[in-house]
């Protein structure tokens, strides 16, 4: 049983989710927990994949308590209904640890997708680092998309066998929607596309950075708009509330800002392979950009997914104001630095961590023998 609730777990989790089905082993029963709903729903649709249990616990302004409380609740009935043999969970939301938990409490084996990743501060990214940390230690196979994520959990003392490095499921789910060349619903990007303007996107939601730091981004990004006026700066607005109110007030007025509502993940998709610059906090987009060839700088001060800094193709550098209109400015007005930067390294996957991930399971239930880890070539 795979348990996702939002769009970044289902982008990474819909690769496996088309292996299971196809495996001669395993019954697959797609649980969703709809901590997203939309944006959730677009991903699931995307990749053809029908659920066969959705909770719908979302709410408005919910808390990450409440999130955490319906989840469990609902799994709770739900396996004691539909008891799978597993259950497989991904990354780090709140979704990721209430699947855990409440398949632990009632003994169904947890398998952990992209298992390992660590920042090494409790509190940032919040709640995800924390999240992914208690879930490992209720996990009994561990996937760790890298060699550096294998290491964080041996570490802290994982036994050697429950890890399999798979490489990374949001490479698979990239490189089969890349193909696709899926259409933008928003008249303004279609003519983006078409103008062959320069575009900075822009992504950015993470609780650590509202309030006072994102009212700064935003200023910064104003300023770069300024700055930059035949270039085009893309911003899929989230739908949080809070995020909108600090990073929205400075870029009315800017006719070179396009706002949009958050892109299914097809159009966004596009839009990555579309921009010059990259300019986020999620998690997500680190591992995805650079597999485009496209800079990545990153407004925190730490990441969980050091292998790109080390690669050079993506860079920390917070939320102060001056430096990220400084960085960006950087990367559009320094030719030498932009290429530095806009290799199309990829440590994190190549695109068979589906199937890494299927023969794992099957290992742990004694049918078949692993495939080789994974190792990025070059």
């Amino acid at each position: 049983m795979p348990i996702y609730g939002t769009r970044p777990e289902a982008i990474k989790m819909a690769p496996i989710v088309k292996a299971l089905q196809a495996s001669e082993h395993f019954e697959c029963r797609v649980t969703v927990t709809g901590q997203h709903r939309e944006m959730l729903d677009q991903v699931n649709e995307l990749f053809g994949i029908v659920p066969d249990h959705d909770l719908n616990i979302i709410q408005q302004r919910q808390t990450l308590n409440g999130v955490l409380t319906r989840t469990v609740s609902g799994l709770d009935a739900l396996f004691a209904e539909d008891r799978p043999d597993a259950v497989i969970v991904q990354g780090d939301t709140t979704t990721t640890t209430a699947g855990a938990l409440a398949a632990f409490y009632v003994g169904i084996p947890v398998i952990h997708a992209e298992a390992g990743l660590r920042s090494f501060n409790l509190f940032s990214p919040f709640p995800e680092e924390a999240n992914r940390k208690m879930t490992s230690q209720i996990t009994s196979l561990h996937l760790a998309p890298t060699g550096q994520s294998r290491a964080n959990l041996l570490r802290e003392a994982v036994a050697e066998e429950d890890v399999v490095v798979t490489g990374n499921t949001v490479i698979d789910a990239l490189l089969e929607v890349a193909q696709k060349q899926v259409p933008f619903s928003d008249g303004q990007l279609e003519d983006a596309a078409a103008s062959g303007q320069e575009v900075l996107l822009v992504t950015t939601h993470r609780r650590e950075n509202q309030g006072s730091a994102m009212e700064g981004v935003g200023r910064a990004l104003a300023r770069l708009s300024e700055r930059y006026p035949e270039k085009l700066i893309v911003l899929p607005a989230h739908r949080n509330p809070v995020v909108r109110e600090a990073i929205l007030p400075a870029l009315a007025g800017h006719d070179n800002v396009i706002v949009t509502e958050p892109l299914p993940y097809g159009e966004f998709t596009r839009l990555m392979n579309l921009a010059t610059v990259v300019l986020t906090d999620s998690g997500g987009v680190q591992e995805e950009a650079p597999s485009l060839g496209k800079p990545v700088l990153v407004m925190r001060e730490n990441t969980e997914r050091p292998e790109a800094v080390d690669a050079g193709t993506v860079r920390l550098i917070g939320t102060d104001e001056d430096r990220v209109v400084d960085e960006v400015s950087t990367l559009f007005d320094d030719a030498a630095a932009y290429r530095a930067m806009a290799n199309a390294v990829n440590p994190y996957g190549d695109g068979q961590a589906a199937a890494r991930t299927v023969v794992a399971v099957e290992k742990l239930f004694g049918l078949g023998e692993r495939m080789p880890d994974f190792a990025p070539q070059g």
